[in-house]
């Protein structure tokens, strides 16, 4: 068990340097003037690397019977998936919350705070689907 707590509190810290980065990305896109949900796609693929290489390096124990090669194709597959979740909610929380606010909120605050939100919930998405996929199993 403090082996696992320990693996979480590596992940988390590779998680919050690559949202830095991520949202870093993204409020940078906003400000540009691109549209929240192409802010969120290059804010991701800005970070996703990063986030590959500090995973494998400091959080997970990779499978020896995988190439890396192999273990980034299926990371990258697994991130996609991860987008896909974070855009839906962002998304959801942009169109669908915003949109039916009765109180007067600025569209930016929203989508800083959903960017936030979708980024909390595929944290827990990542960490399971990488230690089930990418991780050496101890036998």
């Amino acid at each position: 068990m403090q082996k696992q707590m320990g693996q979480i509190v590596k992940f988390s810290l590779t998680g919050v340097i690559c949202t830095v980065i991520d949202y870093v990305c993204y409020s940078i896109c906003l400000r540009l003037g691109i549209p929240y949900l192409w802010a969120g796609v290059i804010g991701f693929a800005v970070s996703v690397t990063a986030n590959y290489l500090l995973s494998m390096r400091y959080v997970f124990v990779p499978r020896e019977d995988m190439s890396k090669e192999k273990q980034f194709a299926l990371f990258l597959v697994m991130s996609v998936i991860g987008l896909g979740i974070h855009e839906c909610i962002l998304w959801l929380l942009v169109e669908g919350v915003y949109k039916g606010m009765r109180i007067p909120v600025q569209k930016e605050i929203v989508e800083r705070l959903a960017k936030l939100a979708a980024t909390a919930v595929v944290m827990v998405y990542n960490y399971i689907s990488r230690k089930a996929v990418l991780e050496k199993k101890d036998r």
